[in-house]
């Protein structure tokens, strides 16, 4: 079948003969394909969302703390409290080999709590922790001016310390070079060496946002913190699943802490890979969901493409009997009506994919930088569009099936008699 200038000014002819029913038939196939963009579009915005919240940390982290045993175990109760270690450090890093990365954290006040932290007669409730320079390799920090912690910092239990924006926004003129300045948290001086932000948004980032990072050993000395760990942060090696060191982890911690292997809330945790991967298996449902219920409101349309492909054929068949008796063949029929079906169905569907990612792009535009909390960047990629190209001409060709086929059994004889 080929769409020449002469084949293309014949099928608009044929169509534009009732406008009312071409606009209408057409409108179908545009509405269909428009709400597919639509859907699939803000789909990616949904998604886009949810996992910009798992952005900022390794996508492969784990955390793991303490919580009360739930079973008594060598003659301990249940619902005692214990805590981690700095000795469960290297009784960690023997016994799992697979691990990559390990970071031991504490904060002051415990979770979600906040410390006043003063500099001169400015002051401020921010969550202070101590934490390892590994820290760095479970969350995403960019370092906006100075350093990180580092070996030294912990070796000799300096008195530093890095502060995020918020931080550096209620403690510090606009104008002023944090680094080098002192603050005081709890009565104890530390020199900011460095300042941070984070990528990503939510309430986690906020939290982050208001944070003041001193070295670990720092944290213990100073605050009276002892030998305790608040809680694990640790990466797995690319080879190995977070799951299965999580596991090995949490049997070693149970062992060294006298808890039952059997206690399944004595250890709390976190599986960032695991929670993504169940995240990634929800959209592509999502997104499954959405093609078929788009295809099917398409399919709809071009339902409507091939009633009216009939009723043309039907108010044709004189004309098609009068081509066939002079000589035209079966192959040319069925191209004329193929091509009409084809040409119809691709224009109004072209026409709705265009309007449906200008509207996405639209969208995008409108809430860039805003806080929309689960909802970033809607859009339609390329390769998803040209799917979307690639079934409208399918869908054409299969509307002009049925009625190129009647079109071709008409009867010569009886096309001329017809009235």
């Amino acid at each position: 079948m080929r769409l020449d200038g002469d084949r293309i000014n014949e099928v608009l002819q044929t169509l534009s003969k009732n406008k009312l029913r071409t606009f209408l038939t057409a409108f179908g196939v545009f509405w269909g394909i428009f709400m597919l963009v639509i859907m699939l579009g803000s789909g990616k915005g949904l998604q886009n969302g949810v996992t910009r919240s798992f952005s900022g940390n390794a996508t492969n982290a784990v955390y793991l703390w303490t919580q009360s045993t739930t079973l008594p175990y060598k003659g301990l109760p249940r619902g005692r409290k214990y805590n981690f270690h700095e000795d469960d450090i290297q009784a960690i890093k023997d016994n799992v080999p697979e691990l990559d990365v390990l970071a031991p954290s504490a904060q002051l006040g415990g979770y979600r709590g906040e410390n006043n932290v003063s500099r001169g007669v400015k002051t401020g409730p921010f969550v202070v922790r101590g934490d390892f320079p590994e820290n760095r390799f479970i969350q995403t920090l960019i370092i906006t001016s100075g350093r990180y912690l580092n070996e030294l910092d912990i070796k000799e239990k300096r008195k530093v310390c890095v502060i995020a924006s918020r931080v550096k926004e209620i403690l510090f003129n606009k104008e002023e070079n944090p680094l080098n300045q002192y603050i005081q948290i709890n009565g104890t001086y530390f020199k900011v060496i460095g300042t941070l932000t984070v990528n990503k948004d939510g309430e986690d980032a906020e939290e982050k946002m208001q944070t003041i990072y001193i070295p670990f050993s720092t944290f213990q000395q100073a605050f009276n913190w002892g030998g305790k760990i608040g809680w694990f942060s640790l990466t797995a090696k690319p080879q190995y699943s977070a799951a299965f060191v999580e596991n090995k982890i949490k049997k070693v911690l149970a062992q060294r802490h006298k808890v039952s292997p059997d206690d399944p809330y004595a250890i709390g945790s976190w599986n960032t890979e695991k929670e993504f991967a169940k995240i990634q298996g929800l959209f592509a449902g999502i997104s499954l969901l959405v093609w078929v219920v788009g295809i099917g409101t398409l399919l709809a349309g071009v339902i409507g493409v091939s009633n009216i492909m009939l009723i043309i054929v039907k108010e044709r068949t004189r004309e098609i009997g009068v081509r066939r008796a002079l000589g035209a063949t079966p192959s040319s029929i069925i191209s004329q009506i193929l091509a009409e079906s084809i040409l119809l169905t691709s224009l109004a569907g072209y026409l709705g994919l265009v309007a449906g990612i200008y509207l996405m792009e639209g969208i995008s535009k409108a809430i860039e930088g805003q806080d929309t909390g689960m909802f970033y960047q809607p859009g339609v990629e390329l390769g998803v569009a040209l799917k979307a190209l690639g079934i409208l001409i399918f869908c054409g060709a299969l509307a002009g099936i049925i009625p190129a086929r009647k079109a071709v059994a008409i009867k010569p004889v009886e096309a001329l008699r017809y009235e």
